[in-house]
């Protein structure tokens, strides 16, 4: 036998003895980069809508895809850099949740798709140009948290209808959509509406101190992802300052705040999922509008309200989705 026909033989006895994994090398799975401002603790009944909307489309982690996560713990200033690290990652995509997530996203790729979830109007901040067929490499789900906030300030009013004097916090940083709606329903209600401004942690004692200044009988936190990212800090600060707050979530309730109103994020972030899981099944994100969530939930904190002396009507209680005590 010749020496290259007995070599032949060996090596097709031996393939033939090989795993098929290993004669049939699977596919990578896709990545996925998951990029927020704020810290993993505190979404982590966000990340599992996000996982089970991916889930619907039939994408499981660990299993098909992988997740590449990137927390910027409130810091907007690291967000360019986690966003350039998933770019260079070559992530198939790039769910960007929080709005300066998906701007930082947006300036750092024109071409890996991005998937935003946010509060905010994407058009007005310049995420896309238009909601039906976004174009582009981008696409994503809104909130109605800048539509829900006149109901906010009417919530606060029927638990504190004796205060003439509600603050507003807002990120002089943010585009602010909902100054004008919140002036003009202040003004229905006959209170006083007062702007405090907080664009740094640094800020926040400052502001808080200003209410008892103001005479604020209530305090309303505006739609903020940096707020969302100091929202436990913002709620122990209106629990030592003992003043009746509400903001977006439910978070900010179960970290001591009196009350929330606002769109659903679970809803949004398993939209946000879906939409991850269509683009990486082929379709364009472009292609994709832009969508809303619909769901609003209202959560009250008992043990906040009575400790503020508020005692909570019965019509509200039966509206909240929960009563957290």
């Amino acid at each position: 036998m010749r020496r290259r026909d007995f070599i032949k033989g060996v090596v097709g006895s031996a393939a033939a003895t090989w795993p098929f994994s290993v004669c049939a090398q699977q596919p990578p799975m896709p990545v996925v980069g998951f990029i927020n401002l704020a810290s993993a603790q505190n979404y982590k009944r966000q990340v599992a809508a996000f996982l089970k909307g991916l889930n619907e489309t039939g994408y499981f982690e660990g299993q098909n895809v992988a997740i590449e996560y990137r927390w910027a713990d409130g810091r907007i200033d690291r967000l360019p850099a986690l966003a350039a690290d998933l770019v260079q990652r070559q992530v198939a995509v790039i769910a960007a949740t929080t709005t300066q997530a998906a701007l930082a996203a947006k300036a750092a790729t024109t071409t890996i798709p991005i998937v935003f979830e946010g509060g905010t109007d994407p058009i007005r901040v310049g995420l896309v140009g238009r909601l039906d067929r976004p174009g582009g490499n981008i696409t994503g789900v809104t909130q109605l948290n800048v539509e829900a906030a006149p109901k906010r300030l009417q919530l606060l009013h029927e638990l504190v209808p004796s205060a003439k004097v509600i603050a507003l916090l807002v990120n002089p940083a943010d585009h602010n959509a909902e100054m004008t709606d919140m002036q003009t329903a202040a003004r229905n209600l006959g209170v006083e509406l007062r702007i405090i401004n907080a664009g740094a942690e640094r800020d926040f004692d400052a502001a808080f101190a200003n209410l008892a200044q103001l005479q604020a009988g209530g305090l309303v936190i505006s739609s903020s992802a940096f707020f969302v990212a100091h929202q436990e800090q913002l709620a122990a600060l209106a629990f030592r300052h003992a003043v009746p707050a509400v903001f977006e979530n439910r978070q900010f309730v179960a970290a001591g705040g009196l009350m929330s109103y606002g769109g659903s994020l679970a809803d949004s972030y398993r939209l946000t999922g879906v939409y991850t899981g269509r683009i990486l099944k082929g379709e364009k994100a472009g292609d994709l509008p832009v969508q809303q969530g619909v769901k609003v939930e209202l959560y009250i904190n008992l043990k906040s309200a009575k400790a503020l002396g508020i005692t909570v009507p019965n019509a509200i209680e039966g509206r909240a989705d929960e009563l957290i005590e």
